[in-house]
């Protein structure tokens, strides 16, 4: 099963429309944006949008125009998300907190939708985003603040790297699977974090150690529900030797194995503790984190919290209730009369 391409275009619509059209695709594709056209009933575009794993990718083709972030949109939004531009035809300008950069062809950049940005272009232009979640790009060693709205080539160094991945991540869309976007994801969010280490003057063969370290862990969560996960299936995964796996997590005192069961049940623990689950049974919050035995479970569990599934429950909820519960009143002082 692949991830459908979405294609709109202006074109079907009378030019009084046009805007209104492309304003609410930006807002919905791309996150809460105010569009203009500097009054252009001329006004164009097309956008084609896709998804490779947790990477959102669109490439527009669209006239002048220019589109703000505004404090409003940002509070409306439920996740925070790096975006990556890579310009591909004409000029545009990027600005956020009160830095401005300049991309031309075969030049990107990068910035926070958690504040508040604006891009002007000028004239027609062509460009490739890319939407990172931000909470999996890691920040190990980086000031991510001092690193937005700068100028990344395309053609020198890691951030060419991260170019081509772009471009050839949004070329393979059509026919990419499930699995193999999750792959390609991890691949793009690793280059664009080199390409950002490399500007911040950090050494990169440690850092590509960590990211692919950060690249094993990401994995790791998003199939804690597969009772097949295993080195052999994260390493086939990632199409690396099992010995690339062990070498990347040397620092860890933790083996991936042990890595592995200890989030299942740290999946499993938050669970039991959730008062909206308080009626599903422990086997089948078992099952969901991955555990094919109730019985194996049991006794992971045990070790893992010092008492069983359903004790741990018990007193998690108690807790929760007691937390939840109203104040006593407060007693004054009694007045004899």
């Amino acid at each position: 099963m692949t991830h459908p391409l979405i294609e709109l275009s202006t074109d079907a619509v009378a030019p009084g429309e046009r805007l209104r059209l492309w304003g609410d695709a930006v807002w919905r594709l791309i996150g809460g944006l105010e569009s203009d056209a500097f009054g252009d009933e001329a006004f164009s575009g097309r956008i084609v949008s896709g998804q490779a794993g947790y990477v959102n990718l669109c490439h527009l083709h669209v006239s002048r125009h220019r589109v703000v972030r505004t404090p409003g949109s940002i509070r409306n939004s439920d996740r925070a998300y790096l975006k990556v531009v890579a310009q591909m035809e004409g000029r545009a300008c990027f600005e956020q907190d009160g830095r401005q950069v300049w991309l031309s062809p075969g030049e990107w950049s990068i910035y926070d939708t958690t504040r508040s940005y604006a891009v002007t272009n000028p004239g027609s232009v062509s460009q490739l985003v890319l939407m990172i979640p931000k909470d999996l790009l890691p920040e190990r060693r980086l000031a991510l603040d001092e690193l937005m709205v700068q100028r990344f080539s395309g053609r020198s160094g890691v951030s060419r790297l991260a170019w081509d991945a772009m471009r050839s991540a949004f070329d393979e869309l059509p026919g990419l699977s499930p699995r193999a976007g999750d792959g390609l994801a991890d691949v793009i969010t690793q280059l664009v974090q080199l390409a950002l280490l490399e500007r911040a003057g950090q050494p990169t063969q440690l850092t590509q150690r960590e990211a692919l370290r950060d690249r094993i862990l990401h994995y790791i969560d998003r199939h804690l529900a597969d009772p097949g996960l295993n080195v052999e299936r994260v390493a086939r995964a990632l199409n690396c030797s099992r010995r690339h796996l062990y070498n990347a997590m040397s620092e860890d005192e933790e083996t991936l194995a042990v890595i592995i069961q200890r989030r299942r049940l740290q999946g499993c623990a938050r669970a039991l503790a959730d008062a909206t689950q308080a009626q599903r049974p422990v086997t089948d919050i078992a099952l969901a984190w991955g555990f094919s035995s109730s019985t194996h479970f049991s006794r992971a569990f045990r070790a893992h919290a010092g008492c069983s599934p359903s004790e741990y429950r018990a007193r998690a909820l108690e807790r929760g209730a007691a937390a939840l519960a109203p104040p006593a009143p407060a007693i004054g002082p009694i007045i004899l009369s």
